[in-house]
């Protein structure tokens, strides 16, 4: 696989690493399912997502650089290995709106917002599991 040497670092993961930072992304899932206010569902999912492409990443053998833009490039690249666009757009969508509420002054979730995203987020992570269980069999 090609990977972007600013970004990405070849590393191979243990099944531990790997089921480590799956469990990571579960968890983040878990707590945005657990509480009511949106903004804090929100940020848990959109944590979530990025929890979960860095677990499929791994599972290709490509570590995460902690570098400016990751996060779009986590997103880029889940959205590639799993071959589904509603990744680059949504998760992209996710990330101005967490960018907005960090650095713009915040951005206001709605409930029904909030709801949407962790179900978008819910059924990436099924697939996402599904993906890195089949590598790792």
């Amino acid at each position: 696989m090609r990977y972007d040497g600013k970004h990405f670092a070849r590393h191979a993961f243990t099944l531990e690493q790997i089921t480590k930072f799956l469990e990571n992304a579960r968890k983040d899932l878990t707590i945005a399912g657990r509480i009511s206010i949106p903004e804090v569902r929100f940020s848990y999912s959109y944590s979530a997502l990025i929890k979960g492409g860095i677990a499929l990443l791994s599972s290709h053998g490509l570590k995460v650089r902690s570098t400016a833009g990751h996060h779009v490039k986590v997103i880029e690249k889940t959205a590639q290995l799993l071959g589904d666009q509603s990744i680059l757009d949504i998760g992209n969508v996710m990330r101005t709106r967490r960018n907005l509420d960090l650095y713009g002054g915040g951005a206001e979730i709605t409930e029904k917002e909030a709801v949407e995203y962790l179900d978008f987020v819910r059924t990436i992570l099924g697939h996402l599991e599904s993906s890195i269980l089949c590598r790792i069999r």
